[in-house]
């Protein structure tokens, strides 16, 4: 029997080793070289997919491109289309000029004395107003450089407020829907208290939530509403015609026949109705709101407090300064003595006002503009300020005259 016999084991052994490794290694660069060579052509396939799809949407382009091309009037068109997006913008940047009287009325002293004008100049882009005007005394010590002192420091009150109504859900009405002025042009008030309308039966002015409920009642589902009339009496008794004015409401709103105009409209209180809505639980004491239509200010906040069952409130305006630089924000050019058409001696003096931007911005709606005693009954007329004009002073020769 033959026997082999092995002489050195632990050689043969580490060669077994190194061939089962190098089998190893040539089967795992097979498999490796297989996966890259799969890879590559997935990639192929995905890169030849979008080269075909970029050249159909570059045929797609090229195409729309020659039809575009080919409309005469495509210049103005897209002139037309970038205007419509950019009305939003042009509104919020417009400016209003009318808004000048109710500040020019602000500006008026309210102790008798006068301030008239001569000429003015506004620039609504800086917000700046240039005047020359004539100082009047009228009470004692009837000194005229007083007043145009007392005008300057009057800078540091002049205040304006605006905002927006909402109803008693806090939807935002319309700025169109609101009546504010009569005819004439003034505020409508109750002694300190300012006021609103509100033309409810406007189109797209009825309060939002009230018109869907209506809206959603008047849906049937297909059956079929019959009418059935009540003989009802000819002549109503006066104590049923008074309930029924009592009871009447609009969209769950009291309302009233506004005389200019015979609509129907719901009165919104502009200053609030402190000790009645807090007794009837429509406002707290932090000056939340509740249930009840009102004016929203961006200005104006309200420090509500109760002692012994008495509401004490308090009105600081601290952000709507209206012109934000107080005495700082008027430059007086120069002034001097003159005589008036009557013959009276005035002071007369030219000035530039710097006034806060916001005051003249289009997109402040409901905007009013304060004197330092908080007046109201102010109007956008030109027939009420008209009597601010006069031809300006003539010069004092003598020892009275000369500039300051």
């Amino acid at each position: 029997m033959a026997r082999e016999i092995n002489l050195v084991p632990d050689i043969k052994k580490e060669m077994i080793k190194a061939l089962k490794l190098r089998n190893f290694i040539f089967f795992l660069c097979i498999v490796i070289s297989a996966s890259a060579i799969g890879i590559m052509a997935i990639l192929g396939m995905v890169v030849a997919g979008q080269s075909i799809a970029l050249n159909e949407k570059k045929q797609v382009l090229n195409e729309m491109s020659i039809k575009i091309n080919s409309y005469e009037d495509l210049t103005d068109f897209l002139t037309l289309q970038n205007q419509v997006e950019k009305l939003n913008e042009i509104a919020d940047n417009k400016n209003l000029l009318s808004r000048v009287f109710n500040v020019l009325l602000v500006l008026q002293p309210t102790n008798g004395d006068t301030i008239d004008l001569s000429d003015l100049s506004v620039d609504l882009t800086n917000a700046t107003m240039a005047f020359s005007a004539q100082a009047d005394a009228k009470s004692e010590p009837y000194i005229d450089y007083n007043v145009l002192d007392a005008f300057k420091k009057s800078m540091n009150y002049l205040t304006y407020d605006y905002g927006k109504y909402v109803d008693k859900n806090g939807d935002d009405i319309p700025s169109y829907c609101i009546i504010e002025k009569d005819y004439n042009g003034t505020f409508f008030a109750e002694g300190d208290n300012l006021y609103a309308y509100w033309a409810i039966e406007r189109d797209g002015c009825a309060p939002k939530k009230e018109a869907e409920k209506d809206s959603n009642k008047e849906e049937d589902d297909g059956l079929i509403k019959t009418e059935i009339v009540v003989d009802q009496p000819e002549e109503e008794t006066e104590e049923a015609k008074e309930e029924e004015e009592e009871s009447a409401t609009l969209y769950g709103y009291e309302y009233e026949i506004y005389d200019e105009t015979g609509e129907n409209v719901v009165k919104i209180w502009r200053t609030p109705m402190f000790e009645e809505w807090i007794s009837g639980k429509k406002m707290d004491l932090s000056g939340n709101i509740y249930n009840v239509p009102h004016f929203e200010s961006e200005c104006v906040n309200y420090i509500i407090t109760k002692k012994n069952d008495e509401i004490v409130w308090e009105k600081q305006n601290d952000k709507c300064k209206l012109v934000p630089d107080g005495e700082e924000g008027i430059m007086i050019n120069g002034s001097s003595n003159g005589i008036d058409d009557t013959g009276q001696l005035v002071l007369r003096f030219s000035a530039v006002i710097n006034f806060d931007p916001e005051v003249f911005r289009f997109a402040n709606y409901h905007l009013i503009a304060f004197a330092p005693y908080g007046k109201y009954n102010v109007t956008d007329s030109y027939t009420q300020i008209q009597n601010m004009f006069k031809e300006r002073a003539a010069d004092v020769d003598g020892p009275e005259g000369g500039e300051e």
